[in-house]
């Protein structure tokens, strides 16, 4: 099976590498590893992540 490429950075048109990134939120970190441009540091979140396990921290944080 053939091994889905990663997206390239808009800005500076190289490839996304996987690396850790900090997410903060309500004052909160989260430490996840997200494609990431190793020359600018732009980060890449999916949509699946955001609606998905972002959504299920934020909803349980913000009831708190």
């Amino acid at each position: 099976m053939a091994e889905i490429p990663m997206p390239r950075c808009v800005k500076c048109n190289i490839a996304l590498e996987l690396a850790p990134v900090t997410l903060e939120y309500l004052g909160h970190s989260f430490d996840v590893e997200l494609p990431r441009c190793p020359k600018c540091g732009q980060v890449l979140v999916m949509e699946e992540l955001v609606r998905g396990k972002i959504k299920k921290v934020e909803t349980t944080l913000e009831d708190k």
